[in-house]
């Protein structure tokens, strides 16, 4: 009962990864209010059951929850959603911002709504619940906040500039919002999780980087990301902000904050000529380059 007597808001907890993370909250004694719109792997439909669902589920196991129906995306949803742990609980003490859709195209194939969704969805979403959160938790002088990015971010995926663009502007929303929020004893976390769940169901399989990828995938449960962000929300965690940590299946791992690894100097300055004769040897002489076979980074964690 890690959670005892703490309110939790857990956004797209109607499936998978939020799912778990919602029940496991709280079976560690969390009031839980359970957000999903119910919607397709693209944002579209909707359907209040899926919400529901769970909250039945934590009901049956003895622990507290409510539904929560709004889309995320717009700075009113954001507000009706926090309400709801106000109005149920009367207090907030985690956000969870999960919530998120693919709308996957190759750049040159990519139409604006196809980018302004996903956009939306993720990281606007992602700032406009916390927006609502941080007056409460600056307040009340406590709060954890865990966010949820990605290796595609991180990294890269080949069709997911949209996907990839929100989830990388996720990490340093995150980390601003752990400097603004640390006088106030809240903390603020990203996680890149590797399981298989129905988002990931859409991914591409057309070439054998893609297929080999998927099929180690399948072997990840939605359920092993959901231990770390339960400690990431408990007390226990209060010296941990500003962090991307990675789950892949058993493993948990931290991710190395950006810095400067390598820099050359010119007492003259540089010009085109000198970077040509010396760069190879010098900042790039470690760089790795796409593999044209799959179009994937060779130092991807799940190659």
């Amino acid at each position: 009962m890690m959670l005892n007597g703490k309110v939790a808001v857990v956004t797209g907890a109607g499936r998978g990864i939020g799912r778990e993370i919602a029940v496991l909250l709280a079976k560690e004694g969390a009031k839980v209010v359970v957000n999903d719109f119910g919607g397709r792997e693209d944002g579209t439909g909707g359907e209040a059951k899926v919400a529901d669902d769970v909250v039945k589920d934590i009901k049956a196991a003895g622990g507290t929850a409510v539904g929560n129906y709004d889309a995320v995306g717009t700075m009113e949803s954001g507000k009706k959603i926090i309400q709801t742990a106000l109005d149920r609980f009367g207090k907030l003490d985690i956000l969870v911002n999960n919530a998120g859709i693919l709308r996957d195209r190759m750049i040159f194939n990519m139409a604006e709504e196809e980018w302004d969704g996903v956009i939306k969805v993720h990281l606007k979403g992602t700032y406009a619940c916390t927006r609502a959160a941080v007056p409460l938790m600056r307040e009340q002088k406590s709060g954890r906040i865990i966010n949820f990015t990605s290796t595609s971010g991180l990294i890269g995926n080949v069709g997911q500039a949209n996907y990839a663009a929100a989830k990388m502007g996720i990490v340093g929303f995150t980390r601003v919002v752990a400097l603004d929020m640390a006088k106030y004893n809240v903390t603020a976390n990203c996680i890149s999780p590797f399981a298989w769940t129905r988002l990931i169901g859409t991914i591409p399989t057309e070439t054998e980087a893609q297929k080999k990828r998927v099929e180690k995938l399948k072997k990840m449960s939605p359920a092993d990301i959901a231990p770390l962000v339960a400690y990431l929300a408990s007390d226990e965690a209060q010296y941990v902000s500003g962090q991307v940590f990675g789950v892949r299946g058993k493993e948990i791992f931290i991710f190395s904050q950006p810095r400067p690894v390598r820099s050359i100097h010119h007492s003259e300055g540089w010009t085109p000529d000198r970077l040509s004769e010396m760069f190879k040897g010098s900042l790039g002489m470690h760089l790795v380059p796409l593999e044209t076979s799959g179009q994937v980074f060779s130092y991807d964690p799940l190659v």
